[in-house]
């Protein structure tokens, strides 16, 4: 007989930082089987899938079994389960299997749990299945607390500045590549400031960072090159943010490092939202919603699949990619029980 620890446990076992997720995914699809899903297996792109139930009607609960890099040994310390993925975001893909496999079969609804791969990289996992599925209601596994509610993400972009100037000799005035690339990184904040100027929330704010900065020298000319990423707000979407950056950078170009991801925000008043907010007030809770300065895989699949749409999942976010990475065991039980009575709700309502 599995207990639910059973789940988040083997999933930490198996570390899957991003591009090394066959492991934890194999383990998965065996899991899945023993706890008694209809189908279990991995898709062309090495998806763990796992199915319940059959019916004209889906619901996707869409997690991801990669992590970043940074194996942490897995331990209990009381109510304490420490591991790399812990909070993001085994422990809610362990949540998704354990409530499904309580729920069990519902007549005439699929269930299809996914842990996508790559979310942490290119979110390879989640473009792959974007054009498999037409689901009527997504839950996307990420930390919120199991108290919260997640919908809305910003966008990010990610891109380098290249500058290449002719040499000179150090005695004369001009301005060398690394000069002209911090004067026109500053033109790039003073630029953000006056985006922001109006803004008080973060969710609403453009916000740009330098992740890295590197110069050289040849025969002739001598280089510099910035390496910026940003986190873009409903405002301003990536083709906008371009636009107006490729002018700031005039006469250098700007070179795109990965595909740009706008924002979204679902809706509020939905079925879905409000058999979460009834789930969470059945464990005695008052609900709260979050927008995340994050990106997620919620940004790929929800515009194109258009249905509602939330991100749920326990752990405190905060702990995300850090050394200290653990998740509650009492916050992963609550928030098993949540999915099970939002989702009875839900399908009661349709």
């Amino acid at each position: 007989m599995h207990e639910p620890i059973d789940t988040l446990w083997g999933l930490l076992e198996h570390y899957s930082p991003s591009c090394h997720e066959s492991e934890a995914a194999n383990w998965l699809v065996s899991h899945m089987k023993e706890l008694g899903f209809t189908q279990s297996y991995l898709d062309a792109v090495g998806n763990p899938i796992g199915i319940i139930g059959e019916g004209e009607k889906e619901i996707i609960f869409l997690g991801h079994i990669d992590t970043v890099e940074g194996e942490i040994e897995l331990r209990r310390d009381g109510d304490l389960l420490y591991g790399r993925g812990a909070v993001d975001a085994k422990g809610p893909l362990a949540t998704f299997v354990q409530a499904l496999t309580r729920l069990g079969p519902i007549p005439g609804w699929k269930m299809i749990v996914i842990g996508a791969i790559g979310e942490e990289k290119d979110s390879v996992g989640a473009r792959s299945i974007v054009d498999q599925y037409q689901p009527n209601f997504v839950v996307i596994g990420e930390p919120s607390n199991w108290k919260r509610i997640t919908i809305g993400y910003k966008g990010s972009a990610k891109h380098e500045l290249y500058i290449s100037k002719d040499r000179f000799h150090s005695a004369r005035s001009n301005d060398n590549a690394c000069e002209a690339a911090f004067q026109i990184w500053d033109r790039i904040k003073q630029w953000t400031m006056q985006f922001n100027a109006n803004e008080d929330q973060l969710f609403n704010q453009l916000q740009v960072s330098l992740q890295g900065f590197i110069s050289g020298e040849q025969t002739f000319h001598d280089w510099s090159k910035l390496s910026i990423s940003a986190r873009l707000p409903l405002q301003i979407s990536p083709e906008e943010y371009f636009q107006a950056l490729s002018k700031i950078c005039k006469p250098y170009t700007i070179e795109e490092m990965s595909d740009a991801i706008p924002a979204y925000l679902a809706p509020k008043n939905t079925p879905l939202v409000r058999s979460f907010l009834a789930g969470i007030r059945e464990l005695g809770e008052k609900p709260g919603f979050v927008r995340k300065t994050g990106t997620a895989d919620m940004n790929i699949v929800a515009p194109v699949w258009g249905c509602p749409t939330i991100a749920y999942g326990p752990g405190d976010s905060s702990l995300d990619h850090t050394p200290h990475e653990n998740i509650s065991i009492q916050e992963y039980e609550n928030a098993i029980q949540v999915i099970i009575h939002s989702i009875k709700k839900l399908v009661k309502q349709l």
